[in-house]
């Protein structure tokens, strides 16, 4: 295995991106840019996690759905105080904090734009 140095950048796109940039710092993004474009633009970081998100024109939010869509990951330190601080603020949960079989525990959420999010606790290293 080659190792590469290399980080990831998610980019969405979004229908209303004052709706969008209002809802990520919600769920604790910091915005870390923003452009009034074409296309606007915001981008944002929760840790090393970052997205991008262009304003474009909408789309059935269904299509984005799991399964067909694509499951964005979040790992965090404290599943348990970000799902309690997440709903705490609004957020509607899709699916609540619950121990999967694979033994994390994990909640899921969707964007207003119907990207799907899972935040999950940290898998603990085998020793």
């Amino acid at each position: 295995m080659v190792q590469v140095g290399a980080s990831l950048r998610v980019e969405i796109f979004v229908a209303d991106l004052d709706v969008t940039v209002s809802f990520y710092e919600r769920l604790g993004f910091g915005l870390t840019a923003r452009s009034d474009g074409p296309p606007r633009y915001a981008a944002f970081r929760l840790g090393e996690a970052r997205v991008g998100a262009a304003e474009a024109e909408a789309v059935d939010p269904g299509l984005r759905a799991a399964p067909v869509g694509t499951e964005i990951v979040l790992e965090v330190d404290d599943v348990r105080g970000t799902r309690d601080r997440l709903v705490t603020a609004g957020v509607d949960l899709v699916a609540d904090l619950q121990r999967r079989p694979w033994g994390l525990e994990d909640f899921r959420l969707t964007d207003p734009d119907g990207y799907y999010y899972r935040f999950t606790n940290r898998r603990t290293p085998a020793r």
